[in-house]
């Protein structure tokens, strides 16, 4: 499997995300960013939020990873903003140390989301996959995932499990 890392984007740290994540991590072997963890500004064209964790954070992984997998609960039918203002910042690479940006050509990306119930919306993707294709990378899926009582369902584990077998490439 190749070289991953997860990228938590939940504003809880130990939430029904991360319990999802946390599965993913041993059937993988991917290291975990909780973004909540993390001190990540909007972006800005005038790139005044250059001194926060966003860019050592992201030279990192474009630097250390083949494969990103992006993990977010699903609020208001979408993706969290802390993961949100994560994707926005990676506009940062797009305009100042483009070299960095550019690395993601060729790299993987794919989805978790995570909710109460099987009922994420068909478009959730899109931004992500979208974004893929924009930055050059190779779209490898997404699975929605959810928690009950506080514990993966033996169907939600089996979907990790096959998932994480496509992240082979």
């Amino acid at each position: 499997m190749s070289k991953g890392i997860i990228i938590l984007g939940s504003s809880r740290s130990n939430g029904d995300t991360f319990n999802v994540v946390s599965y993913m991590k041993d059937v993988t072997g991917f290291e975990i960013i909780d973004l909540n963890q993390k001190d990540i500004g909007h972006f800005d064209y005038d790139f005044i939020n250059e001194g926060d964790d966003f860019n050592f954070l992201f030279k990192g992984i474009v630097q250390n990873y083949q494969t990103i997998i992006f993990a977010t609960p699903v609020y208001w039918y979408t993706m969290s903003g802390i993961m949100k203002t994560f994707l926005d910042r990676i506009s940062d690479f797009l305009y100042k140390e483009k070299d960095f940006g550019r690395m993601l050509r060729g790299k993987n990306m794919a989805v978790i989301s995570c909710s109460n119930d099987n009922d994420r919306p068909k478009e959730f993707n899109l931004p992500f996959s979208r974004s893929a294709k924009y930055l050059g990378m190779n779209y490898l899926g997404d699975i929605h995932t959810w928690v009950e009582n506080k514990n993966i369902p033996i169907e939600v584990k089996e979907k990790i499990n096959a998932f994480a077998l496509t992240l082979k490439k």
